[in-house]
């Protein structure tokens, strides 16, 4: 049976799985209402965190599909995959064009040599401007070094939702038969040698309770089998030897145990523990290994700490160092993008790809009963032939052209410099290149000053030469000075100093911050004070108190205003920001010892 081995690429929010999944049930892979997305966050949230395989089987051929994520994040997850097969797949919204992960996921696919398959997605949208959407991925393509062979490229229209797939705009179609069809005839079979000695690539993790690490492999050279003994080429250049205990093949969503698999094919097996991203396993000693994947560095720090908070231990289930250690030794499993420092007692260093990417394990953790405290998050600063340099990302901004003015303002003051810019439609397209730095906590200010219209889509670039002092706008932190229940009376008079994180009820302790200051300096207030009881009556005195709802923190959220004197505070059932010295004694101590 011939082999297509494809990834579908795009950036978030294009329809890369919502296709896939229309794939899936028009084969007969899936049956309705099964997704790709399966993890309980990529449901809630609507975005792929995970690389995914499936397999379907059309026209008496086997295609083996990986679904890729679309945030910068979990670019991580997209190098590594387009390592393992043989052509892409490109899907660009009809409305919203090239965006920064589309860049950044085709660009990779070039440097390997593939000729993408370009599916304009979504054409059914009102403001769908597919004709003009295939020009801009044209002038990508050119831009980004194509070949004149690459740059050739086929595209098919669709509409991922109904299922729909067309050569050309005006024809008409009911399925995804013209996609299909064009898999076949335009991405080249993968190749099947099963005469040569067996070499396999991995190129993704799993773990299992009982069978231990997993590694999904792409299969080069030869013909693998289970119960038989391999060497594996470690990346440190050793070589160790195991026996292959499981062998697994994809059928839509489902794993299916066999006994062999061949050249060209995509299998999950078992058998060793130790087997990292990107090393090769062999079937003789002296076998050349496959070329290493390289996978991009972290850009941001952030220290975790066991929750040592005056409610601590009141929801998690796993509150001790060791347990939090266990957890993350655990997560380096399969989380490739991530990197974790146990060598202090005191607390771990997580390195990891960004915001998003960080709090996506710190949300899991929580909801697996895991209470923690963490650190501001920050660049990662590297001395690089002598030179301070620190991480880069390109920040692709669209916003209502009347907004555009303090777009530009404040990624200029945190140190962004404009590249391009243009109007689209009633939209500016501005794209800047700034440190990682300024756009850390940048975020939530941009929602506001856009009033949601705006978006904010970043890539890594690489690391340059550490941009000086970066100047934000810095809210201050209202801080509870006692311990017990807010009251409505003490957060009516408080909310008029700024925006509170706390509703009437909440319970409190002393050096929690319930809100922030509008003036951007820390204000130590009581939220438990009581109305003052007398015999007189005033004028107002019974006017009913009128709260306006507290803002909620989310874990992004809180990460973006987090200070570097805070921390915060992660329990199942809670997320709360806290200073890092409780009392005001304390804060007034630290800070004049800083100032010496």
């Amino acid at each position: 049976m011939e082999i297509r081995n494809i990834a579908i690429i795009a950036h978030v929010d294009h329809g890369k799985t919502t296709l896939t999944d229309a794939i899936m049930r028009q084969t007969g892979s899936a049956k309705e209402g099964v997704s790709m997305d399966t993890d309980a966050l990529e449901q809630e949230r609507g975005i792929t965190i995970y690389a995914k395989n499936t397999a379907v089987f059309y026209r008496g051929t086997k295609i083996n599909i990986v679904d890729t994520p679309g945030h910068a994040d979990f670019g991580s997850e997209v190098e590594r995959v387009l390592r393992s097969i043989d052509n892409v797949i490109l899907v660009v919204d009809a409305q919203e064009g090239p965006m920064p992960q589309t860049r950044f996921v085709l660009k990779k696919s070039l440097e390997l040599g593939f000729k993408p398959l370009v599916v304009i997605n979504k054409i059914d949208k009102p403001a769908a401007q597919p004709n003009i959407v295939q020009e801009q991925v044209f002038e990508l393509f050119l831009e980004l070094g194509a070949t004149d062979e690459q740059l050739n490229f086929t595209t098919i229209y669709t509409i991922g939702r109904e299922g729909i797939a067309k050569e050309h705009l005006e024809d008409t179609s009911s399925n995804l038969e013209p996609l299909l069809n064009t898999i076949l005839s335009h991405i080249p079979p993968a190749s099947a040698d099963t005469d040569k000695p067996l070499r396999m690539q991995a190129f993704n993790l799993g773990y299992d309770d009982f069978l231990g690490r997993l590694a999904l492999c792409r299969i080069y050279d030869g013909s693998v089998q289970a119960g038989k003994t391999y060497f594996l080429k470690k990346s440190n250049r050793t070589v160790q030897t195991g026996r292959i205990t499981k062998i697994y093949t994809f059928e839509g969503m489902n794993k299916k145990e066999i006994a062999s698999a061949d050249a060209g094919d995509i299998a999950m097996v078992a058998g060793f523990s130790s087997i990292d991203i990107g090393e090769t396993i062999c079937e003789t000693e002296n076998q050349e290994p496959l070329p290493a994947i390289v996978i991009d560095e972290p850009t941001i720090s952030l220290r975790f700490f066991v929750n040592d908070s005056p409610f601590a231990g009141r929801d998690g289930k796993f509150v001790t160092n060791k347990q939090l250690r266990e957890r993350l030794k655990k997560e380096l499993e399969i989380n490739v993008g991530l990197k974790v420092d146990f060598s202090s007692a005191e607390y771990i260093i997580v390195y990891g790809r960004g915001e998003l990417h960080i709090s996506i394990l710190l949300e899991n953790m929580r909801r697996e009963g895991y209470e923690l405290q963490v650190s501001k998050p920050r660049a990662i600063i590297k001395d690089i032939d002598g030179i301070k340099q620190e991480p880069f990302e390109e920040a692709t901004v669209d916003v209502p052209e009347e907004m555009a003015g303090v777009v530009i303002e404040k990624m200029g003051k945190r140190g962004g410099i404009m590249k391009d810019m243009r109007l689209e439609g009633n939209q500016n397209r501005i794209i800047f290149e700034i440190p990682t730095r300024g756009l850390l906590g940048y975020r939530e200010e941009f929602m506001v000053d856009t009033k949601g219209r705006g978006i904010l889509c970043s890539r890594f670039i690489g690391f340059k030469p550490y941009a000086g002092e970066i100047k934000k706008r810095e809210i201050g932190s209202m801080i509870s000075g006692k311990t017990g229940k807010a009251l409505g009376y003490a957060l009516a008079n408080l909310q008029e100093r700024g925006d509170l994180y706390i509703n009437a009820g909440a319970e409190v302790y002393e050096g929690q911050i319930i809100g922030n200051t509008s003036k951007g300096e820390d204000m130590t207030v009581n939220p438990i004070k009581g109305k003052q009881l007398t015999n007189m009556r005033a004028s107002g005195s019974d006017e009913a108190i009128q709260l306006i709802p507290p803002i909620k923190l989310t874990l992004e959220k809180a990460l973006n205003i987090i200070s570097a004197d805070e921390y915060l505070e992660i329990t199942p059932k809670n997320i709360r920001l806290r200073k890092k010295y409780l009392k005001e004694t304390d804060r007034i101590r630290a800070y004049r010892k800083k100032q010496d």
